[in-house]
């Protein structure tokens, strides 16, 4: 499979405009490199490796999304961190076994890549398919996660909250030109700038050799119902197991999102009674993407505490 891009696209040449964006100095491109993890015979995991001191966080992303989708974030952070495609995302390979949305088989192909790339991270963030991920990650590889942020996730998920998400993800396979991919984009995401999604989706997308594009998730997937809804999310991930979890957890919640609500938050409370929830302003789903600077600053503040 090809991959070529479009003209003048480079992957690390659009940070300029994610810091315009939401106000940022940029004085300089950040350091970041990609790196390519080999997890089974012929297959790799891929990550973004930000700054060049050890990395003190991990981020996972949400279904259908990839690495990149953290850029505003990690440059408002501005700290050593490593943000990864999951399994089946950006230039990560799918797995070819019959798990390959599961949590628990992400979690252990994740894993070893963690441990080489951030052995000594002192929390993991996780969004959506990336936050269940991250839990099964604690309840399976606990040494990895120090700390545990979790963003607009919760067991208590259903297909009904995230249905705009499967209709967006069920969408065509294949696109004729990349301005009906972006378009399709827009159309679902009315909150957000043109501009930033253009960048997601110039990140999240492949043209092919017959001059039609489609998203990198679609790229080596294997075979599976009509329809990709990654976001399928009833029985993912259990509150017993999030329960179990021994450090300590912030849920951080969109005000806008469907995907947790009030009764998740409660139950959320009820279980870790020791732990808070954080609910962002003028935020849906993806809150890095509506509110990149208030995530920043919650995810500062969560491992301020440890770092001192």
């Amino acid at each position: 499979m090809t991959d070529p891009t479009p003209a003048g696209y480079d992957e690390f040449g659009l940070f300029h405009e994610n810091a315009e964006e939401v106000g940022l100095p940029f004085d300089r491109p950040p350091v970041v490199r990609r790196e390519f993890r080999e997890v089974a015979p012929g297959r790799r995991v891929s990550a973004l490796v930000w700054g060049e001191g050890p990395p003190e966080l991990v981020l996972l992303h949400g279904g259908g999304q990839n690495a990149h989708t953290w850029d505003t974030v990690a440059l408002a952070l501005d700290r050593p961190l490593v943000a990864v495609d999951l399994p089946g995302h950006g230039h990560s390979d799918w797995p070819t076994e019959s798990a390959w949305l599961d949590p628990a088989s992400m979690a252990d192909d994740i894993a070893p890549v963690i441990t080489e790339l951030a052995p000594g991270a002192r929390a993991v963030v996780g969004m959506s398919l990336g936050g269940a991920t991250s839990i099964a990650l604690a309840t399976r590889h606990p040494h990895l996660v120090p700390r545990l942020l979790l963003v607009d996730i919760t067991p208590g998920v259903t297909g009904d909250k995230t249905s705009d998400i499967a209709a967006f993800l069920s969408g065509p396979e294949t696109f004729a030109t990349f301005d009906e991919i972006l378009e399709r984009t827009v159309q679902f995401n009315p909150t957000r700038s043109v501009s930033s999604l253009r960048r997601g989706v110039l990140h999240n997308s492949v043209r092919l050799p017959d001059g039609t594009w489609t998203w990198r998730h679609q790229l080596g997937r294997p075979a599976m119902e009509p329809g990709l809804h990654v976001e399928r999310a009833d029985n993912l991930m259990q509150w017993d197991a999030l329960q179990r979890i021994g450090v300590p957890v912030l849920l951080v919640r969109g005000s806008r999102s469907p995907v947790v609500d009030d009764e998740d938050e409660a139950e959320f409370r009820r279980r870790r009674p020791s732990d808070d929830v954080v609910v962002v302003a003028d935020a849906g789903h993806s809150i890095q993407g509506d509110q990149p600077l208030e995530l920043a600053r919650i995810i500062e503040a969560f491992v301020r505490p440890v770092t001192g």
